[in-house]
C-alpha cells in the first residue's frame, strides 16, 4: 500500500527532526509550509520530506494542500509540533486497509502536565457533544491525527480552510455513511507554543469556526474530486530521488501551491491498539 503523511507546518523547525524521524519506512512525509519564517521548509527538505508551500494561512488550507499534493492510496494527518508520534499511524492505516473503518481518528490521551490545556479540553468536549447531537457519532476527541483513503477524502468536497477543516471532515463523513472509528494515542507536550489552543482567543476562534461547520446543511449525496492542475516543482535535495509529479488543485485566485518533491524519512513504528467509538 502507498501512504502519505500530511504535516501542516508553521514555524516548527524545532520539532521537525523528531517528527520526521518517526514517519514509518516507505511512507512519504508531506510537510505543508504555511508561511514559516524559521527555516522550517528548508529543514524539512534537507531531512527528506516533500515540501508543499501554501501561503494562504489557515490549518484547513495547509491540510487540503497536502491532500491535493498526495498521490497515495491512504492519507494520514498529524500535527508537526512533536505532540503526536507519526509512528502510531501504522495501526490506524491497517484499520482502514482491512475495511474495518473508513475514517480512523486518534483520541488524544495526555502523557504529562501541560500536554493539553484545560481550556482546550473544555472546548473539545463541548464540540464532541455537538458532533454527537449532529451526527450520532459517539466521539470523545476531534484531534488532528487521522487516516482515510485519498479518493474518499476528495469525494467529501471539503471547503473549510480554517480550524473547522477537521470537524467538517468528520461531519461530512458521517453524512456519507462512513464507518468512523476512534483509537487512543499518547499526547505529549508540544514543542513550542500552539498557534490555536495556546491562548483563550485562539481556542475561541477555533470553536467559532467549528460551530459554523455544524450549522452547514448536509453535503450533496454525491461529490466529485476537484480537477487537478500541474504545480510548480522545485529541484529536490541531493539525497532525494525523483518521484512522480504531484497534482495540485488550483485555488480560487488562480494560483497553485508550490511543491518540492523528495524521498520520505525512514524509521520503525509500532501499531496502536484501538477501540471503537
Amino acid at each position: 500500500m502507498s501512504v502519505d503523511v500530511v504535516l501542516p507546518c508553521l514555524d516548527e523547525a524545532e520539532a521537525l527532526p523528531w517528527v520526521l524521524d518517526r514517519v514509518p519506512d516507505r511512507w512519504r512525509a508531506i510537510v505543508v509550509d504555511n508561511g514559516s519564517t524559521d527555516g522550517s521548509a528548508a529543514l524539512a527538505r534537507r531531512l527528506g520530506a516533500t515540501v508543499v508551500h501554501e501561503p494562504r494561512r489557515g490549518f484547513g488550507a495547509a491540510c487540503h494542500a497536502g491532500l491535493l499534493a498526495s498521490d497515495a492510496e491512504f492519507v494520514c494527518y498529524c500535527d508537526c509540533d512533536a505532540s503526536l508520534d507519526p509512528g502510531l499511524l501504522t495501526g490506524m492505516v491497517d484499520s482502514v486497509g482491512d475495511g474495518s473503518a473508513d475514517l480512523v481518528l486518534g483520541r488524544r490521551r495526555p502523557t504529562g502536565r501541560g500536554a493539553w490545556p484545560l481550556h482546550a479540553r473544555a472546548g473539545n468536549a463541548a464540540l464532541s457533544r455537538l458532533v454527537r447531537r449532529r451526527t450520532g457519532l459517539r466521539l470523545h476527541d476531534l484531534g488532528p491525527m487521522r487516516v482515510a483513503r485519498r479518493d474518499a477524502l476528495l469525494s467529501l468536497d471539503l471547503t473549510d480552510r480554517r480550524s473547522g477543516y477537521p470537524l467538517q471532515m468528520v461531519v461530512r463523513a458521517a453524512d456519507a455513511g462512513w464507518r468512523v472509528r476512534e483509537v487512543d494515542v499518547p499526547y505529549r507536550p508540544r514543542t513550542g507554543r500552539s498557534k490555536v489552543t495556546g491562548t483563550w482567543r485562539g481556542t475561541w476562534q477555533a470553536v467559532r469556526d467549528m460551530r459554523r461547520v455544524l450549522d452547514e446543511p448536509a453535503p450533496r449525496a454525491e461529490a466529485t474530486a476537484p480537477v487537478a492542475a500541474s504545480p510548480t516543482v522545485d529541484e529536490p535535495s541531493p539525497r532525494a530521488e525523483a518521484t512522480a509529479p504531484v497534482a495540485v488543485e488550483p485555488r480560487g485566485d488562480g494560483t497553485t501551491p508550490v511543491v518540492v518533491k523528495a524521498e520520505p524519512v525512514v524509521d520503525e513504528a509500532a501499531p496502536v491498539v484501538g477501540e471503537r467509538a
